[in-house]
């Protein structure tokens, strides 16, 4: 048979590498820099644009999609030419999808910081750039479904499959996660409110961990692993239910992020069934992984490749373990909301995804350069601070969440809280947050050490951008008998709408009859839109990224309804474009703040928390004294919630200013009758040099700050945050 002469394109594969290093490098020195505020705000030198809120999008999305996302298409880029025999379907799309991808991170960069954000976790961008990351998903689909369909090799290994789903099904919870109103360039609120924006959102960012951040990893886990071990995968069959199984049960866990809220009960119960059930599918993908090295364990003692490769595997185990436990109801009232899921998150993260890449960048380099890696022993050496690096980081924070949770739960022998001033929490984990950051110090300077040693790697070979290879022409002809797989896997087609399918039905179930059946959202009589003055606060709290560190749920717990008030209700969000209500308790819930301060207390703890909350580890916002709303926004906010189903009167937007004044000016004279409160004013005054006035940043932070949870009667309870 006359073979075919072609070459692989390993330049493509060359700059996804170098953006995966220089992201990488950046995205975690955010993290230390976060690390760091939550022991010393102070970190954040004064800007607005780097406090903990701000930047915390700007880390996630620097790692998730700069560090592992360019290292995702590297991976894929170089492995499927190789697998499928063939160049990739188009060197224009590989180079749109590269400088695209580019420019999208560039975007996320500036616009982050600035507080351009949507607040939803690993889906922050604005709706620009939420079409420009549709855009060229796209061309990356194009091209991989046009590489495969003119591939050489007729068997689609399985990375393909993982590849194949990857694309579908992150295309799917983009899409779907991102339907939003423009109100201007920059900014848009959710097409849903409340809690189906909570479940649409969850279903997005669970499956964003699984279709982004797994998928993709264990294709090229199946690729390179067998690779460096030089060994074949262990089990095909086990490689065929673990991708099944896998990708369809995956999509219905969402709802284990949301146990414990106005979540309609079936729902949670379902995301926790599907959750425990993925522990099976997960750990047979560990488990192939694991002993395709049979035979190579000798190996593993010398070669750093497969040390990565080999923690990288089990820390994806200990992961997809941990998260299944986590959603079993009892263990989540006691995790969620505290740092033990920082730490879970952090052991995937760095673990499964930091050490795959690590792996197969010392693999990968040194053959496309034709070259042996520069430093075995520095390899080594990076493997073992690594190591160190995520122990160091994830222990204390595990500890901490434990703390938390122990502490934000016990009564004392009286019937009352323990320690009722959150505070007292906060203060009991401030060293656990510094040995948090030295962990991350530690994970860096070994990427800083592998990145030293790819280039002196790079600099004694010579790069190969196009390879020569060769391989016989694909033959059409009728396929007869065989295993069901393997014929499946000879129609990508088809496979791929089989993929399809599978991933769609959990959310369809899910979310069908949360939007459909109003007795799912029980509606609320006094529950009324936010006021223009609200309404621009709220978006300043989105802005300042509050709900990074703030929940708004106050769940159906005693130690939580004698904390904060009366536990929330689905029916109180209906209006809330997008829902608020966080995953993480750095401080207090706010979902009943409303009318528990003073307006002047509010004044001085957004200019001060140490003031008022001595102890506190929230910055300074000076900013907020000194910038004004833009009132020029009113009618078009108002504008965009009236067509997502917020009933604002017809014309309203034309006098909604003159509301906006009246209540900021009431504002404005409840703290200047105070005396006190004139006090703080004057002194916040002659300090920032800026006279607070009716439009004032401040002001409309706490018009929406002392609006929260006062639509319906609830308990109050005057406790210090």
């Amino acid at each position: 048979m006359e073979l075919q002469q072609f070459k692989y394109d390993n330049k493509i594969v060359k700059y996804f590498v170098i953006a995966t290093v220089a992201f990488g490098l950046i995205g975690m020195l955010v993290g230390i820099l976060m690390a760091t505020q939550l022991f010393l705000p102070e970190a954040n030198l004064g800007l607005q644009f780097t406090t903990f809120g701000r930047i915390r999008p700007l880390h996630t999305n620097a790692v998730i999609f700069a560090f592992v996302g360019n290292a995702m298409f590297a991976g894929v880029y170089y492995s499927m030419q190789r697998l499928l025999k063939t160049r990739m379907f188009s060197d224009r799309l590989s180079w749109i999808h590269f400088w695209g991808w580019q420019l999208i991170i560039l975007a996320a960069v500036i616009t982050l910081p600035l507080g351009m954000n949507t607040s939803k976790e690993y889906a922050e961008l604005e709706w620009p750039i939420d079409i420009a990351i549709t855009v060229i998903w796209v061309v990356f689909g194009i091209n991989m479904i046009g590489t495969i369909l003119k591939r050489r090799e007729r068997h689609m290994y399985v990375a393909i499959w993982f590849y194949i789903a990857t694309f579908v099904t992150v295309a799917v919870l983009h899409v779907v996660n991102s339907f939003e109103i423009p109100v201007t360039m920059f900014k848009s609120y959710s097409w849903y409110a409340g809690v189906q924006d909570a479940l649409v959102q969850w279903w997005y960012g669970h499956n964003a961990v699984a279709f982004f951040l797994t998928t993709p990893f264990l294709g090229i886990m199946y690729y390179y692993l067998p690779k460096a071990a030089n060994r074949p995968v262990y089990s095909y069959k086990l490689s065929i239910i673990h991708f099944w199984s896998l990708i369809f049960i995956y999509i219905w866990a969402g709802p284990h992020h949301l146990l414990y809220t106005s979540l309609p009960n079936w729902a949670q119960s379902l995301g926790t069934v599907f959750s425990i059930m993925l522990i099976a599918p997960s750990w047979g993908g560990m488990l192939n992984g694991l002993l395709t090295l049979r035979g190579a364990w000798d190996r593993v003692r010398e070669d750093p490749v497969l040390k990565f490769m080999v923690v990288a595997v089990t820390a994806y185990g200990m992961a997809t373990l941990e998260g299944p436990l986590l959603s079993i109801k009892n263990v989540n009232a006691i995790a969620h909301f505290t740092d033990w899921i920082v730490a879970h998150v952090h052991v995937g993260g760095l673990g499964w995804n930091g050490f795959l890449i690590f792996g197969m960048l010392y693999w990968m380099i040194p053959r496309m350069w034709g070259t042996k890696l520069y430093s075995t022993k520095l390899a080594n050496v990076h493997f073992w601070i690594g190591t160190l690096g995520i122990i160091v980081y994830a222990l204390p924070l595990y500890t901490a969440g434990v703390v938390q949770s122990l502490m934000w739960k016990n009564f004392n022998a009286e019937g009352f809280l323990e320690y009722p001033n959150f505070l007292e929490t906060v203060t009991q984990i401030v060293p656990m947050y510094m040995m948090r950051a030295v962990g991350g110090v530690l994970y860096l300077t070994g990427a800083i050490m592998m990145a030293y040693n790819l280039v002196k790697t790079a600099k004694q070979g010579s790069f190969k951008a196009e390879e020569a290879a060769e391989a016989p022409a694909l033959e059409k002809k009728k396929i007869v008998g065989g295993h069901w797989h393997a014929v499946l896997e000879r129609k990508p087609v088809i496979f791929t709408a089989l993929t399809l399918v599978a991933i769609i039905i959990g959310g369809v179930v899910e979310m069908v009859p949360t939007f459909l059946i109003k007795s799912n959202i029980p509606t609320i009589e006094s529950v009324q839109p936010y006021t223009p003055l609200e309404l621009h606060g709220r978006d300043l709290y989105i802005k300042e990224g509050c709900n990074n560190c703030h929940t708004q749920m106050v769940r159906p717990f005693r130690s939580e309804t004698e904390r904060y008030g009366e536990y929330s209700k689905a029916g109180e969000f209906v209006y809330d474009h997008p829902f608020l209500w966080g995953s993480k308790r750095t401080g207090p819930d706010l979902h009943r703040v409303g009318g528990k301060w003073n307006n002047a207390w509010h004044l001085s703890h957004m200019y001060d928390p140490a003031a008022p909350s001595p102890g506190s580890i929230m910055p300074r916002y000076p900013w907020l004294f000194k910038q004004t709303i833009d009132l020029d926004e009113t009618a078009g906010k108002i504008k965009a919630l009236r067509r997502v189903g917020v009933p604002y009167a017809e014309g309203y937007e034309e006098t909604a200013n003159l509301d906006l004044k009246a209540q900021a000016n009431s504002i404005l004279n409840d703290i200047k009758n105070d005396a006190n409160g004139k006090q703080v004013m004057e002194s916040i005054e002659y300090e920032t040099q800026t006279k607070i006035s009716e439009t004032s940043e401040i002001i409309a932070l706490i018009a929406y700050l002392q609006r929260l949870g006062t639509d319906i009667k609830v308990n109050s309870n005057d406790q210090n945050p």
